[in-house]
This record gives C-alpha cells, sequence and structure tokens, in this order.
C-alpha cells in the first residue's frame, strides 16, 4: 500500500523505532520460526501466527480479526507466500487501526475553535499520568500555547507534589489544594484560573484510584459538572492514560475506566521498556476508542503523537 510510502519526520521516527525495538524484535523473531521452511500460507502457519500475535498482547478478539482478514486475502489469492505474510500484516493491522484512529496527526495539537481547550486526564496511579500530562504541558507550550495545568488528584499529595515538579520544570502555573480538598473544588478554581489567564489549554489531573468504580464514576461526573460551570462544554477530552508494560492488565483498567467515565482518547506509555506494544493495537481495536499518544522513553521528548502508519512501520520493519 502507497501508505508506507510516506516520509517519516526523521528525527521522530528513530526514536519511534527504537522504542519498539523490544516488541519488534519479539514479534519478527517468533514470526520467522513460524515460516521456517514454509513456501506458502497455510492453516499450520496461520495458526502460529494466531498463537504469536496473542502472545504479544494484541487480545484474542483482535487477533481473531486480524486472522479472519489474512484468510480472507489467503482465499481471494489462492495462494500467498510467507514471504509477502510481514507486508500483509502490515497493511491488515493499518486497515484495523484505521477504524479508530482516522486521523493522520503527527504533530502536538488543540482545536483552533476551543479555547480554553479542556483536558481531563484519568488513570491509575503508577501508570505515568502526571508524567504524560507534565510532557504535553511541554509540547503544547513549545507550539506557542499557554497552558495551566489543575492537580485534581488530591488522595496522594505525592501526585500533587510531582505534577507541582514538572509544573516547574516546564515553566507552567499550576492550581492546587490541600491533599484531601474535593477534586471538584481544584477543578473548579484551574478553570477559572485558566480562563482569567487567557489559556489555550487547561489540563486537569484527576483520582488515580480504581478500588471503587462507583466511587470514581461519581467523583470523575462530579469533577465534570463542576467544570462545566466555567466552560460550558468541558472536558473537551478525556485521555486515559494505560501503562502499555502491564499487557493484559492494561486492557482490564480500560474495560474499569470506559464504565466509570466517557473515555475519547488513550495514551499508552512506557512502550519502551517492553515486548508488549501489541497491546496498543488490540486496545484501540477492543474499545474503539483512539489512540492519541504513545510513550517511547523517559524523555521530555518522547511522548509522541500516535500515528498508526509510523506505528505499523516501526513495529514490522
Amino acid at each position: 500500500m502507497s501508505f508506507f510510502k510516506k516520509i517519516f519526520s526523521s528525527e521522530k521516527k528513530e526514536t519511534l523505532d527504537k522504542g519498539l525495538e523490544k516488541s519488534k524484535s519479539s514479534f519478527l523473531g517468533k514470526l520467522s520460526k513460524a515460516v521456517a521452511g514454509k513456501s506458502k500460507v497455510d492453516d499450520e502457519v496461520l495458526d502460529n501466527l494466531e498463537e504469536i500475535l496473542v502472545s504479544s498482547d494484541v487480545g484474542v478478539n483482535t487477533t481473531l480479526r486480524i486472522i479472519e482478514r489474512i484468510e480472507a486475502r489467503v482465499a481471494k489469492d489462492k495462494y500467498l507466500g510467507t514471504d509477502e505474510l510481514n507486508k500483509i500484516l502490515r497493511e491488515e493491522i493499518a486497515g484495523l487501526l484505521s477504524e479508530t484512529n482516522s486521523g493522520e496527526e503527527t504533530e502536538f495539537s488543540v482545536p483552533i475553535n476551543k479555547k480554553p481547550y479542556v483536558l481531563m486526564v484519568v488513570g491509575v496511579n503508577g501508570v505515568g499520568k502526571t508524567t504524560t500530562i507534565g510532557k504535553l504541558a511541554y509540547q503544547f507550550k513549545k507550539k506557542g500555547l499557554k497552558v495551566v495545568l489543575g492537580a485534581a488528584d488530591t488522595f496522594r499529595a505525592a501526585a500533587i507534589d510531582q505534577l507541582q515538579v514538572w509544573a516547574d520544570r516546564v515553566e507552567v502555573p499550576m492550581v492546587r489544594q490541600d491533599m484531601g480538598s474535593d477534586p471538584a473544588s481544584v477543578a473548579f478554581d484551574a478553570l477559572q484560573s485558566g480562563v482569567n489567564q487567557n489559556a489555550d489549554v487547561i489540563i486537569i489531573d484527576t483520582a488515580g484510584r480504581l478500588h471503587n468504580k462507583v466511587n470514581l464514576m461519581n467523583e470523575l461526573t462530579k469533577v465534570k459538572r463542576v467544570m462545566q460551570k466555567v466552560v460550558g462544554d468541558a472536558p473537551h477530552d478525556v485521555l486515559l492514560v494505560l501503562d502499555g508494560s502491564t499487557g493484559q492488565n492494561a486492557f482490564e483498567q480500560a474495560k474499569q475506566f470506559t464504565a466509570a467515565t466517557e473515555v475519547t482518547s488513550l495514551a499508552v506509555t512506557k512502550l519502551d521498556g517492553t515486548a508488549k506494544g501489541g497491546v496498543v493495537i488490540g486496545i484501540s481495536d477492543q474499545f474503539k476508542i483512539p489512540v492519541k499518544y504513545i510513550g517511547v522513553g523517559e524523555g521530555i521528548e518522547d511522548l509522541q503523537v500516535f500515528n498508526k502508519y509510523e506505528f505499523v512501520d516501526s513495529f514490522f520493519k
């Protein structure tokens, strides 16, 4: 397909290639073993491929969809050589990702008709939620946008302090209250402050606990309701941050959070330290929520806007 001939930003692509190296090596290593000695894609190759995809944390349901797509091509083309399998996989997975991730964005941006653009960030503790917020603030500021942060994850003092560290590092204002304060109150103050400062983007950090889904649902609903008193259609995006290195556990977290609140986009972090990069494909497909950002390293520049073509090219290169 011609879209794989796109010219990618070399620096960004190098970082992505490096970040997905473990996932790619693991997957392609297994794939080469599966087709060793085989000249055509037959049932045995497809069975092996199914096992590889599942073990790469693509997920059972998404794996079955990919296998069905390849089976349809085998039936249509009558003879499909194993040398073509990598290319076909790239095409079919890109097609699958296209169903949810329609855009081809490569740059950090916000809609020009939403000011302030309010981004509410959710996710359990330890997934890289606060770090993602800090890196987003950095990227938006680099684009010339005025950013305000709101520390509404008031359950842990560490969460507030960690966000403050990022606010200081990126040099953006942050609204905070004491630990144990009402998260909705913090969100209200942050939006009011952002409006007063003529901010372009307001990012609200929220509760990082899942011990009680009903409490979480009530809290996030209240935060949304209170924000709408300041900005009528806030939040414009509810971003769920997931730790890609946890594989199937990330699926479970996505399931819990999508049940508790309306999640509109995903950020999948820590892909550089794991061979579980396939989780991006499975989560995007299963939850029909676009992946907006991926974390492929610890550096401040290593949060990237997710581009399905770049991702698939790096995964199967």
